[in-house]
């Protein structure tokens, strides 16, 4: 899913910088909650939002999630397909096709 050019281009915009000393679970965690946020904002005011501010905002978003991933030693692709799989036990196509109900109540 997640490129390995992609994830070695991250390492190395770090690395460059210096900035791996700064980038705790910690701080990680609180960051990917910033650019949340900030990806919301685009859409505070409508449903129809600066496509080119969504991009940007999505992107820090992955990088900060990427950058955690890495840091706590966890294969993105790997923990996203396995809790695909948990919330596909959760919500079996023949209960939860369209509908947006939690899965307990279902």
């Amino acid at each position: 899913m997640v490129d390995e050019q992609v994830r070695g281009a991250l390492r190395d915009f770090v690395a460059e910088r210096d900035w791996a000393q700064f980038h705790t679970p910690e701080n990680l965690a609180k960051s990917i909650a910033i650019e949340a946020g900030e990806l919301l904002e685009c859409f505070q005011w409508g449903a129809e939002p600066d496509p080119e501010a969504v991009r940007h905002e999505l992107a820090d978003v992955l990088s900060y999630c990427l950058h955690l991933a890495e840091r706590l030693d966890l294969d993105a692709d790997r923990i996203v397909l396995e809790k695909l799989e948990m919330t596909r036990e959760k919500y079996p196509v023949d209960k939860a096709r369209g509908s947006s109900a939690k899965y307990d109540q279902l």
